[in-house]
């Protein structure tokens, strides 16, 4: 349950906090909000205040039906940006959420120690290249289709044995090249009904058979506004109440919108485990 991230042991039998940091113009909550250089500063210094360990920076929107972005314009959007947080905060550690090879090997060059990967490599061919030659720590999400297409009749059998296997298959060929550090996404929301979701979220701690870190996002979708027939804006209670299920269960990472709300849900948690 440790990584290493630039050198740094990250330990993660404590549960840790990542920040979403969006810089699309079209993200399913905050697109739009934090673009200009100032502004991203400000919510990174607000996240680090707050609480958070990671920050988690995406240049292409992976909301189902999202625009396709270019690959250069998605470097744009996330390299120089990485790189102006880093000079501000060195000690940060920035996860670079792209399912591109290219746009991870520039975001890392640019001082990122994670890559955050919706896809499993399957809509790059160059992206397990990058993954093997940075050997920094990859999230592995689970995800069929694409961001256009993913919620397109999502069907399964039995959705946790199938996660399960589709993350036994991916972790044995990473394990075959070399790559160590994996954490582990279910993807809830991509490619998963309502009801798909809250079955694979009722039986999360059989993912990966509780030999890697899982890192959960619920944070503001649609599997909570949905079913209290509600709004993103409104959904940060029922992300609460998730994200402290997702601890109970295993959760080791929590990738949220709402970082001082999601750190007092980890103290009320560590009470609970009589952590003070």
């Amino acid at each position: 349950m440790t990584i290493n991230c630039n050198g740094r042991l990250i330990d993660l039998n404590e549960p840790k906090i990542m920040g979403i940091l969006n810089t699309t113009p079209n993200s399913f909550y905050d697109g739009g909000r934090h673009q200009s250089i100032d502004l991203i500063l400000e919510k990174v210094s607000r996240y680090l205040t707050d609480g958070a360990d990671i920050i988690d920076i995406g240049g292409y929107s992976t909301k189902p039906g999202a625009e396709v972005v270019s690959e250069q314009e998605e470097i744009d959007r996330t390299a120089p940006i990485i790189e102006k947080i880093i000079k501000e905060y060195p000690e940060i550690i920035i996860s670079i959420d792209t399912f591109r090879g290219n746009v991870a090997r520039e975001a890392i060059n640019a001082g990122a120690s994670i890559i955050n990967d919706v896809s499993g490599w399957e809509l790059d061919n160059e992206m397990f290249n990058a993954i093997v030659d940075l050997n920094v720590p990859y999230i592995l999400m689970h995800m069929q289709g694409t961001p256009q297409t993913m919620q397109d009749n999502p069907v399964y059998k039995d959705i946790t044995l199938e996660v399960n296997e589709y993350f036994s298959t991916k972790i044995a060929q990473l394990k075959a090249a070399k790559v160590n550090d994996i954490i582990l996404d279910p993807g809830f929301g991509f490619a998963k009904t309502l009801e798909q979701n809250y079955e694979l979220f009722n039986k999360m701690e059989s993912l990966g058979f509780g030999k890697f870190p899982l890192l959960v996002g619920i944070s503001r979708k649609s599997m909570i506004y949905n079913l209290l027939s509600s709004t993103a804006e409104n959904a940060l209670n029922g992300t609460s109440v998730l994200n402290i299920v997702a601890l109970q269960k295993g959760a080791k990472i929590l990738r949220v919108h709402d970082v001082k709300e999601a750190n007092d849900t980890l103290k009320i948690y560590n009470a609970l485990k009589g952590k003070y």
